[in-house]
């Protein structure tokens, strides 16, 4: 009797927690519909701004000294110092979504060790931080409460000082590295070398019908382009790894619901034989008590 009291608290207990992941699933569900339509927004001038400078750096570098005035276009044969910014969710309950992330920094860590280039740190989100707080690696930005909710002010904020660092010379490279939104049910890791500017291949440029003129003294205009491309570049990194964790989550949720559904119906079925041989059992001492008393 006691066993069948076991398995119906056991079978309560798994099919209240099915309610809540069924319930957090529909919240991200609902949730990433609203993240999905800003991500496809954002990506469409995301792409269009990142073409317009790759090729804007490829017209820079026909015009010998012309990337020394201009910092931003600035490449180094031998790269000394790199920033890294990757983005985390603040909250768990995502599957393996931050996990990707984590992986692709450290495995850039490895590779940029092995180069003996030094690598510098901005972390987005709790996760990514407490994983490398607990790895007692220096993490030298660290912004909380911004991956759950991006906006453009905090992403101009962000990639401020990294861009002023690289003005300065302080570091050579700006990448920023996050698990992007891909469809519904997958996600995948995009890694956007933000500085120097990267410029298109030669062999796209020459296929090119661009008609696109570049004057070396219109640095104003330049400029003002550039800080757009920056600040959007890191709000689209924001925006598409919050669309990518919603639906992270929509998945992690819908196999917990369905994995508690399973063992609801694993946990009936041993309540149900348990339930069997009890009755056996209280069958076969009343008729063994009858044949006694004969």
């Amino acid at each position: 009797m006691s066993n069948l009291k076991e398995i119906k608290r056991k079978i309560k207990s798994v099919h209240n927690t099915q309610k809540t992941t069924n319930a957090m699933k529909l919240v991200s569900t609902a949730k990433l519909r609203k993240a999905e339509e800003a991500a496809k927004k954002s990506k469409v001038f995301a792409q269009k701004i990142d073409e317009v400078l790759s090729e804007i750096a490829f017209k820079i570098n026909q015009y010998e000294g012309l990337d020394d005035k201009l910092p931003f276009f600035r490449k180094k044969d031998n790269i000394e110092k790199m920033d890294i910014i990757f983005i985390t969710a603040d909250k768990g309950l995502c599957g393996g979504f931050n996990i990707k992330t984590i992986k692709t920094v450290n495995e850039m860590l490895e590779d940029c060790k092995a180069k003996k280039i030094k690598v510098r740190l901005r972390a987005i989100g709790k996760t990514g931080i407490e994983y490398f707080n607990f790895q007692n690696i220096e993490i030298l930005e660290k912004y909380l409460d911004t991956s759950s909710s991006p906006d453009y002010e905090k992403a101009c904020a962000i990639i401020k000082n990294a861009v002023d660092d690289f003005i300065n010379e302080v570091t050579d490279k700006v990448v920023i590295v996050h698990n992007g939104y891909k469809n519904m049910i997958s996600q995948e890791i995009r890694i956007n070398e933000l500085l120097p500017v990267q410029a298109i291949a030669s062999k796209e440029e020459q296929e090119s019908q661009s008609l696109m003129d570049l004057e070396p003294e219109d640095e104003e205009i330049l400029n003002d382009l550039l800080k757009t491309y920056f600040e959007y570049n890191m709000y689209f990194s924001l925006v598409d790894s919050l669309a990518a964790e919603h639906s992270a989550r929509m998945q992690a949720m819908d196999n917990a619901t369905n994995n508690a559904k399973a063992r609801v119906k694993q946990l009936n079925l041993a309540y149900n034989k348990a339930r069997q041989e009890s009755i056996t059992t209280e069958l076969i001492e009343i008729i063994s008590g009858v044949e006694s008393m004969k």
